[in-house]
């Protein structure tokens, strides 16, 4: 059964993908529905999938040393989240609870490598798609770092 994109046209991990590449991954995505305060994954546990939002919102959270959770972000309709799980399957880095009823879709490592052997090509660009929705991440939160830092040094003009 082929899952719907519909709606998730922005979505950076459709870009450069043509139709017919991404009908290909609607065969290869499922889709989970998730009520508000249930958790989709949480920090340290071994990861094996990666998530497009399709509707709702998930709040992305990091535990403290003191036990509180910090909210990172909230993510919602055609955001991925737990991308990195179809590269390495390691533990998670953070916990992606549902803020508000969600619709996911969802890519399994296994999925994602049987894909791959199937149509390098697509596999390819796909990968390489989360690689740069990945390093903008990066680049991001170093920035917001770094001007935290400067603001807690009094340095920020």
């Amino acid at each position: 059964m082929n899952v719907d994109f519909a709606g998730l046209d922005d979505s950076p991990i459709f870009t450069g993908l043509t139709v017919a590449e991404i009908e290909t991954l609607g065969t290869v995505f499922t889709h989970k529905e998730m009520a508000e305060g249930k958790t989709v994954f949480i920090e340290n546990m071994h990861g094996e999938s990666l998530y497009l939002i399709k509707q709702g919102t998930i709040r992305i959270s990091k535990m403290m040393a003191e036990g509180d959770e910090e909210i990172l972000v909230v993510l919602g309709p055609a955001d991925v989240f737990g991308e990195m799980a179809i590269f390495d399957g390691a533990q998670r880095s953070a916990t992606a609870r549902v803020a508000e009823t969600v619709s996911l879709l969802c890519l399994s490592k296994q999925d994602f490598e049987a894909l791959s052997i199937k149509d390098p090509a697509l596999g390819l660009k796909l990968a390489l798609n989360i690689i740069r929705l990945f390093s903008e991440r990066i680049r991001s939160s170093q920035t917001a770092h770094r001007e935290m830092l400067l603001d807690a040094l009094g340095r920020r003009n």
